[in-house]
């Protein structure tokens, strides 16, 4: 058996919040994850217990074949695209959080800036070298391919390198905490 990959335990968890409980739409879950072997297999597994309804949850992702060291917050993966989530969902994802700053929590308003800067770096991670755009196979869910068909010129490398560079800078626009 063979599972998608996820290639850092930030991925991972985003993934797990992306997918609410099938029973009661709940994302309050708090995950346990093992690795265990699947067939002869590596694999991570995640389990938890839905807080909305009490269903046990379970889901298992393959293991990259190179670890990932953390280089600060998120880290999503290396430098292969995601197996997990397409590029219209983590257009999706960058999105939604920069929808909706904390503006009287700067670092907050920080924290989530990271999480969108990268969400973008994962999207343009979807381009093969030498073109200059997000092909049409990187849109594999339903919400990515909504993502992409609603403004397909959002996945041009030029306005996802802009994106990225504006949510850096509007981050640099919020105070530092102090020590």
């Amino acid at each position: 058996m063979t599972f998608a990959v996820a290639r850092s335990r930030d991925e991972a968890h985003l993934y797990l919040d992306l997918h609410p409980c099938d029973e009661c739409g709940s994302v309050d879950t708090t995950w346990d994850s093992a690795v265990a072997v699947v067939d002869g297999e590596l694999a991570n597994r995640y389990t938890g217990t839905c807080e909305g309804c009490g269903k046990e949850r379970v889901f298992w992702f393959g293991l990259p074949e190179q670890e990932i060291i953390p280089e600060g917050y998120p880290t999503f993966g290396g430098p292969e695209p995601s197996q997990l989530l397409d590029a219209g969902q983590w257009r999706w994802v960058a999105d939604l959080i920069t929808g909706d700053l904390p503006d009287d929590d700067p670092h907050e308003a920080r924290r989530s800036l990271a999480i969108a800067r990268a969400a973008v770096e994962e999207v343009v991670k979807f381009i093969p070298p030498g073109e200059d755009a997000v092909p049409d196979g990187a849109f594999w869910s339903e919400q990515g391919r909504e993502v992409y068909e609603a403004e397909p010129s959002r996945f041009a490398i030029d306005r996802l390198l802009a994106a990225r560079t504006a949510y850096r800078e509007q981050a640099e626009g919020y105070p530092e905490e102090k020590a």
